[in-house]
């Protein structure tokens, strides 16, 4: 795909097919991740990688169960709470593979230099045909200091973006953008 294409067609996906990410997929969308730039090129971010359904829905069930159990400390904007109260809502929809994009580092820029390399590593999954979405939900249980234990993550990081993925079962629809506010200075 053209870059403008890949831009164009990326798209949260919620939805995915039950065929598993092989691992040579998820090195080349790391390896794009780390092309990001970053401030003072410090790259300060790690990755860490599950590809196994059944304990990414497990994580999924205990990271909700979290949010519902501790909702009033979250900073979630009180709508979400219908969501989490579905019985049927998985936070990793049922995705097939789960990448975490980690700051290694507390410096002023580090959160957004994961930021940067997350939205490449989605860009370069829609140019491979493999849908993503950004589960900010599932940040306040990753970022606990049992989870990051009992996961082996290491207790220094910070999960910036967790992101699922998989083959969709479908691309959804584009919602179309709003005209971009722009303001001319000078």
């Amino acid at each position: 795909m053209q870059l403008m294409d890949v831009l164009e067609k990326r798209r949260a996906v919620r939805s995915f097919a039950a065929r598993p990410i092989e691992r040579p997929v998820i090195d080349r969308l790391i390896s794009a991740a780390i092309q990001a730039p970053s401030a003072m090129n410090l790259q300060p971010w790690a990755f860490a990688v599950l590809l196994d359904p059944k304990r990414i829905d497990d994580c999924a069930e205990r990271a909700k169960q979290y949010l519902m159990d501790h909702f009033g400390d979250t900073g979630l904007e009180p709508s979400a709470r219908s969501l989490l109260d579905k019985p049927e809502f998985a936070i990793f929809y049922h995705a097939p593979g789960l990448v975490l994009v980690m700051a290694t580092s507390s410096a002023s820029q580090a959160m957004e230099d994961c930021c940067l390399a997350a939205e490449n590593l989605m860009l370069a999954a829609r140019d491979e045909g493999v849908g993503t979405c950004w589960i900010g939900f599932a940040r306040p249980w990753l970022n606990l200091p049992a989870t990051k234990c009992e996961l082996g993550l290491p207790e220094s990081c910070q999960v910036v973006a967790p992101l699922v993925l998989g083959y969709p079962d479908k691309w959804p629809e584009p919602h179309g953008r709003r005209p971009p506010e722009i303001h001319w200075l000078g």
